[in-house]
């Protein structure tokens, strides 16, 4: 039927030439695009039968219900097998009987496929496939077991586990609807840890397990803040209700039913033959659905991400709607895990096709790496626009008037064909479905066609269940047990499982535990705690010794600091005969959940010598605390004795001597205000004077000038003329050269007066010069000053008060150092 690595989807409009796109160009993906009966689920369907006669397995995701269309494959073209799935209202309306109709639909579909050139064998090599319509959340088809058991990804890199992670809590919340975003968002934040955490110990969890972790995680903190401050008890519950509310839904049982979401199982058959797995969501809510989607296309990133990398296409992912999944503005939480395959899948060869009748709601940003797109007919010129707007995103080089001229002359059935690397292809029409095409079929079709399926699988899940044979020896139950405080008297122990048979007690052991006075709280130290090694607790120890945990809040204050500092210490320390004697002491960060009130099954007490049933004994453990915490408890704080200026809690030196910088140069600035104030008005005046200088230097400079001028012509003119040219006696003459020499004289008292005046001007400039020199010498000495302020640091202890000291708990608490 197809060429080697090549899928035949039609012929060309203008040729009639084979169409063929070759398997591995899908792996960088495909785009499906068309109005309501355009064609393009028919096209979608071709698509995914070309896959899986080139042996390539497919991954179906059907928001529609048209997929399950997968499982019409009729290769002897019986009217009786299409019998089932015709439409029977059609059949009235053309005048037939229902037997009729179906024989015609037979006729038709065996000459459309003849016309195709699709052979007997090729249709039976089609029916051959395994096809799996799943329903999750449904008992129509197979279900799908998508929250029964969160189990760990096998063999996956941390990577891929951070990721499906991720996008199971965004699933699973938007299940619930709860919008959570996953990097600040505290609900999506808990449930990513409580499922990290169980997943690094290689836990699998139930969604029962999971809601009881949200009520008690296993946790102290999430980043750097204590639990119940980042999300406190009672918020916590709020999230384990709606959790617990849709566990609590007759409906949920059937999430929790059906095959497990194994990607390999649903991809291939035991001898590697490919399968086509058809998830149907037409039967789901929009939550749902966007739950469904994020889930499995999480667990495929996981599979895929297990694989070798290669060229050629090892598996197709088909979405036969992808409205409302990737928006272009908003974040569902099936669009990252879409946005992650058609970012990354290429290398492993998995390719996506999307399909869609909305051009608009698309985010072409996200898929512009898709390298082959078939554009059907289009509604409006929008959503032309919109899509020929994504292809030149794509695709640079795509001729756009030339594919828009082409787009608005198809018919029905008929694409453009655009390839990143063939260019454009053409037009062609769809080649002739082998799988009838029925439209979307109802839930007692699907029954119908997936009984067979159930049934093996609920054959193989009864098999898998059935109970191992019994051992020859039950194991003894044991005795029941009474914890202090229920059915016990007051200041008495508490009934305890005997000890193993043959177990010899020493002299300072005892199966029933010490009595200590009613108002001291007993508890049993969890082996799994974080810091119970440091005081010997050995797993599975039931030889219990005894211990004090404490905790103190400590309130450091200093009026000349403005000190209000409380602390919290918490220590355990081993049972000796002196209440006081704190050598023992071991700090610890513990928890209230560290601490259990049942001692463990078997478990044997040692008898300290320290008189633990006295108060006094008690009392005198708290004078003890507090002595050695008054005595060698301090704070040390920083203070800056010139600036005045104290560090506060948690501060480091560097960020003070930040802090003392920054206020120190605030001073500076501050004296420096001052002293530009003082220094304005001066120079204000020196410029005052210069300006005045340079106006009255500039007039004489012009009144100079033009008196030498005027003195050169006169001679020029009235003495040399007048007397050369006869015009003018000798007493004449002379009387003119008198004139002469007194307005020289006149000019000669002008430049004495530039000269002063000249001098005025240098003498104003000095002083703006010694000025300016002045202000420099100030500002350094303010500077120097300034700098050494900030340096100037010193250490401070801040002693506790014996009334600082609050003994929040004293606990009495037994570790398991060894087996008894």
């Amino acid at each position: 039927m197809t060429s080697t690595g090549a899928l035949h989807l039609g012929t060309a409009a203008d040729t009639d030439e084979r169409v063929e796109v070759d398997a591995e160009d899908l792996t960088t993906h495909g785009v499906i695009v068309g109005m309501t009966g355009s064609g393009k689920t028919g096209l979608g369907i071709v698509a995914l039968e070309e896959a899986l006669l080139s042996g390539i397995p497919t991954l179906v995701l059907d928001p529609k219900g048209d997929m399950a269309n997968l499982c019409l494959t009729f290769p002897r073209f019986r009217g009786e097998d299409f019998r089932p799935w015709i439409d029977e209202a059609e059949a009235q309306r053309e005048g037939r009987t229902p037997e009729d109709h179906a024989a015609a639909k037979a006729e038709l579909w065996q000459g459309g496929t003849a016309r195709s050139g699709i052979t007997p064998e090729w249709m039976q090599a089609l029916a051959d496939v395994d096809v799996t319509i799943y329903t999750p959340g449904a008992t129509t088809g197979v279900g799908l077991d998508l929250v029964g058991r969160l189990d760990v990804p096998a063999d996956a890199d941390p990577q891929a586990v951070n990721d499906e992670v991720t996008d199971l809590v965004s699933g699973l919340l938007a299940l619930v609807d709860v919008d959570s975003d996953p990097l600040t968002g505290r609900e999506h934040i808990l449930l990513t840890n409580l499922l990290t955490d169980a997943w690094g110990k290689g836990e699998s969890l139930g969604l029962p397990d999971l809601v009881a972790r949200v009520q008690d995680p296993p946790l102290r903190k999430l980043g750097v803040m204590d639990l119940d401050t980042f999300f406190p008890a009672k918020d916590r519950m709020g999230l384990a209700m709606r959790l617990n509310g849709m566990l609590a839904s007759p409906t949920f049982a059937a999430w929790a039913q059906g095959a497990p979401l194994d990607i390999q199982q649903m991809l291939f058959g035991d001898d590697g033959s490919a399968r086509c797995a058809v998830v149907s969501l037409a039967h789901l809510d929009d939550n749902e659905r966007q739950f469904v989607v994020t889930l499995v296309l999480s667990r495929l990133i996981t599979w895929m991400r297990g694989q070798s990398g290669t060229s050629s296409l090892r598996a197709m992912v088909y979405m036969d709607e992808v409205f409302g999944f990737v928006p272009p503005v908003a974040n569902p939480p099936a669009k990252q895990p879409i946005l992650t395959i058609l970012k990354q899948a290429r290398a492993f060869g998995v390719g996506m096709v999307l399909s869609t009748q909305n051009p608009v709601d698309l985010d072409y940003k996200a898929i512009s790496n898709a390298g082959t797109w078939m554009i059907g007919r289009l509604q409006t010129e929008r959503d032309r626009d919109r899509l020929l707007e994504g292809m030149r995103s794509a695709d640079g080089a795509v001729d756009i008037d030339a594919v828009a001229a082409a787009i608005s002359s198809l018919d029905k059935r008929q694409f453009v064909l655009h390839s990143a690397k063939d260019g454009g292809r053409g037009v062609f029409g769809t080649r002739w479905a082998m799988n009838y095409l029925a439209g979307p079929l109802t839930g007692p079709q699907i029954a119908q066609l997936m009984a067979d399926k159930k049934a093996e699988l609920a054959a193989a899940a009864a098999t898998a269940s059935a109970p191992a044979t019994a051992s020859p020896t039950a194991p003894t139950t044991p005795p029941s047990t009474t914890r202090a405080g229920e059915g016990a008297a007051a200041g008495t122990a508490a009934a305890v499982p005997a000890p193993p048979a043959g177990t010899t007690l020493a002299d300072d052991e005892s199966t029933v535990a010490p009595t200590v006075p009613d108002e001291v709280v007993q508890r049993y130290l969890d082996p799994a705690a974080a810091w119970a090694g440091e005081v010997g607790a050995i797993p599975g120890g039931t030889r219990l010794e005894p211990h004090v945990a404490i905790r103190v809040r400590m309130t450091f204050d200093e009026t000349k600091a403005g000190l209000d500092h409380t602390e919290e210490f918490e220590a355990v320390l081993p049972l000796n005969d002196d209440p006081k004697d704190l050598s023992g002491l071991t700090t610890v960060d513990y928890d209230d959940r560290d601490l259990r009130e049942d001692a463990p099954d078997g478990a044997v007490w040692v008898i300290p010598e320290a008189k633990i049933g006295n108060k006094t004994w008690w009392k005198s453990v708290e004078v003890g605390v507090r002595d050695e915490l008054y005595r060698t408890r301090t704070m040390t704080v920083l203070h800056n004795t010139e600036l005045d200026c104290w560090s506060r809690p948690a501060e480091t030196r560097e960020a003070f001597e930040q802090r003392c910088e920054v206020l120190s140069e605030q001073r500076e600035d501050e004296e420096a205000a001052k002293v530009r104030d003082r220094f304005a008005t001066k120079a204000d005046r020196i410029t005052a004077a210069m300006r005045t200088a340079q106006d009255r230097v500039a007039q004489l400079e012009a009144d100079v000038s033009s008196r030498k001028s005027s003195e050169l012509i006169n001679i020029g003119s009235s003495i040399l003329g007048g007397f050369l040219g006869g015009r003018k006696s000798a007493r004449g003459v002379a009387a003119d050269l008198r004139r002469a020499a007194s307005k020289r004289g006149t000019t000669s008292r002008t430049q004495q007066r530039l000269d002063t005046a000249q001098g005025k001007l240098v003498d104003a400039q000095e002083d703006l010069i010694e000025l300016e020199q002045e202000l420099s010498a100030e500002l350094m000495d303010i500077d120097h000053r300034w700098m050494q302020a900030a340096s100037a640091i010193e250490e401070v202890e801040v002693d506790l008060e014996k009334n600082d000291i609050d003994l929040v708990a004293v606990t009495l608490v037994w570790v398991p150092t060894a087996a008894a």
